[in-house]
């Protein structure tokens, strides 16, 4: 298998710090706009399977003759959700097979936004599905850890620990701390701006998928490995657009543990409009430029790669799913946890994005070694479950599961 990962900030970085101790892959060839951050990442494991490349990964075109230069079946999507769309079809085009970890965005209902879906997260992708699958490639979408790890988890659920599924939830909590910072988010601020002030998206099976407002229906969930109680709102994510699709079940939502302070900061960028990602006019040494707000918030924040040194604590993913086996209730929480202090002293990644990259790269072994196939526009939940969770567990990473 030879990999074309576009994309080198934090969860690109930790990718190939994780591929470069399995031997399922021949070339890695690590692409970035910035050319030397991705020489950088490439060079880290020391290791003459890995080189180093510059592209726009919003040039289609570019991506295309990069992949036809080095040979590359795969691309491995480490960027933005905003550059889904050219590397999607840039794959498509080469005959490549495809993976990322975050979907075409979505745009809120024109009149009903906290009522009604507009384009959804994903729509965009499954447009093309028919083409993917006359071309027998597959799109991996949503392979990250959430989307990703949790949707693996629904369907491990409904084959082996379920009759019936009431409700899938995904829930999402942290007590992770950073030193020095009154804010410092531990992921892509673009990202969290995107599917935090979209309006989120729940599922009910008699009803399909609608909206709430942002920040909604906040319940405490109590999190494993001593993270303990955490409060969850709904937040827009791929897993409630995936999941029904494959997997059967009355109701699925996201929440995740923000808390109070991250929500307030959200919502002043709101109000200030520095959310927006449409370029507005601003004076600079250099005259009068053109600068999107967001992108602005995001270049004053520390690059959450950057924070691993000054983070403590755990992060938790999963899925919560209430049910009935044998004729009886059953509740259970399928979770991944990662203790920063482990990551940062194991691979020199910061918990966060490193519990987001193993996962692709499982996903990739999975794929290189036949146990994982198919063709079309595939979410996580519609391969088998146990070889992910048995080949998580051999990567040195357990999972758990808690009866509720």
């Amino acid at each position: 298998m030879r990999i074309l990962l576009v994309g080198a900030g934090g969860v690109g970085s930790a990718v190939v710090k994780i591929a470069a101790r399995r031997d399922f892959f021949t070339h890695m060839v690590v692409a970035d706009y910035d050319a030397d951050r991705a020489a950088k990442a490439a060079a880290a494991p020391g290791d003459t399977r890995f080189s180093a490349a510059q592209v726009d990964a919003s040039d289609e075109a570019a991506v295309r003759a990069l992949l036809a230069a080095y040979g590359c079946d795969v691309l491995l999507n480490a960027t933005d959700p905003r550059f889904v769309m050219p590397l999607f079809r840039a794959a498509l085009a080469s005959g490549a097979h495809y993976l990322d970890m975050a979907m075409s965005l979505s745009y809120p209902h024109p009149e009903k936004p906290h009522e009604l879906t507009g384009v959804k997260l994903g729509d965009e992708q499954f447009a093309l599905a028919g083409e993917w699958e006359e071309a027998g490639r597959l799109a991996l979408v949503g392979i990250g850890v959430e989307p990703g790890l949790s949707d693996v988890f629904a369907r491990y659920a409904a084959d082996e620990l379920f009759d019936e599924i009431e409700e899938l939830g995904v829930r999402d909590g942290a007590n992770l701390t950073v030193d020095g910072y009154d804010f410092a988010p531990s992921f892509s601020i673009w990202t969290t701006i995107e599917e935090c002030l979209n309006p989120p998206v729940v599922y009910e099976k008699d009803r399909g998928w609608f909206t709430t407002p942002p920040f909604s229906e906040p319940e405490v969930f109590d999190f494993p490995e001593g993270i303990g109680p955490v409060e969850c709102v709904n937040v827009e994510h791929e897993e409630v657009l995936l999941m029904p699709r494959w997997v059967d079940a009355e109701r699925v939502t996201f929440k995740y543990g923000l808390g109070d302070e991250f929500i307030e900061v959200l919502k002043t960028l709101h109000k200030l409009g520095l959310d927006r990602t449409a370029p507005v006019e601003v004076g600079s040494d250099a005259g009068r430029v053109r600068v999107s707000p967001r992108d602005v918030v995001a270049a004053c924040l520390p690059d959450p790669a950057t924070l691993g040194e000054r983070m403590h604590g755990k992060t938790c993913a999963g899925t919560w799913v209430k049910g009935v086996k044998d004729g009886a209730p059953r509740e259970v929480y399928l979770y991944h946890v990662v203790d920063n202090q482990w990551s940062m002293a194991e691979y020199g990644s910061q918990a966060v994005v490193w519990q987001t990259a193993i996962n692709p790269v499982v996903a990739l072994e999975l794929l290189a070694n036949g146990t994982w196939s198919g063709a079309g526009v595939l979410g996580p939940e519609a391969l088998p479950a146990r070889p992910f969770l048995d080949m998580l567990n051999a990567y040195g990473s357990p999972w758990g599961i808690r009866e509720q």
